[in-house]
């Protein structure tokens, strides 16, 4: 059985389009790629239509990972369409949540936090690098890395 992975941040030009592109990578290496659907949405509309920042592409590119989706903004009818939506912080958890009209939906259970997943992160949240340095982009794609193999390890199973 196929299943639908959507990665969810506020603008879909940094962290979840880095996401897709690491799972995607990751799958493909694994021989899994037929196994799952992988897309990304912001909360945010500001930057639809847009390709990932060219810094995250740029930073991605160098460990090759290529980010080739386009932003888009999180939609209702995303949270019956996808089996897991992955989200990269607190304030994103609540935007999506609150797409949810029906408290006791059960479409709660499948909105996580991303670095829930991860295997060594003592960090609760993918912290936005979009105003700051290269050092933010290489942080968030090294959690990215660690957190996504976990969720790729339990989707296994």
């Amino acid at each position: 059985m196929i299943k639908k992975i959507l990665f969810v941040c506020l603008g879909n030009i940094c962290r979840s389009p880095a996401a897709e592109g690491i799972f995607k990578k990751k799958i493909k290496d694994r021989g899994l790629e037929n196994l799952f659907v992988v897309d990304s949405a912001g909360t945010g509309s500001w930057h639809v239509g847009n390709l990932a920042d060219s810094r995250m592409r740029e930073t991605a590119s160098s460990r090759g990972i290529e980010l080739t989706s386009r932003s888009r903004q999180i939609h209702e009818n995303d949270l019956d369409e996808f089996d897991h939506i992955l989200v990269m912080d607190k304030d994103n958890l609540h935007a999506v949540k609150s797409l949810v009209q029906d408290p006791l939906h059960p479409v709660n259970s499948k909105i996580k936090l991303i670095l829930s997943y991860s295997k060594d992160s003592q960090l609760d949240e993918v912290p936005d690098p979009y105003y700051g340095g290269q050092h933010g982009f290489d942080k968030v794609l090294d959690l990215l890395d660690n957190a996504i193999d976990g969720l790729i390890d339990s989707l296994k199973d």
